[in-house]
């Protein structure tokens, strides 16, 4: 699958971010749940990723989101 480039403003500036489609679905699917825009969800993950790339914090979180769901249900 190709990467899907968007953009969006984090803390005040202007930035691109690449993800796969599953991803973004799953961005965009915890951002409703949680009665957040997708950019503010990405901020959220932005200020607290550290030195890793945002790209990469994105999809760890989105995998530790789903990998609560899973201990959730199982």
């Amino acid at each position: 699958m190709p990467l899907v480039k968007k953009s969006l403003a984090l803390a005040g500036h202007r930035t691109s971010l690449s993800l796969e489609p599953e991803f973004w679905a799953e961005i965009e699917r915890a951002a409703g749940e949680d009665g957040l825009s997708v950019a503010a969800l990405i901020g959220r993950i932005d200020t607290e990723r550290g030195d890793e790339p945002l790209a990469s914090s994105v999809r760890v979180w989105v995998l530790g989101r789903l990998n609560a769901r899973l201990r959730v249900q199982g």
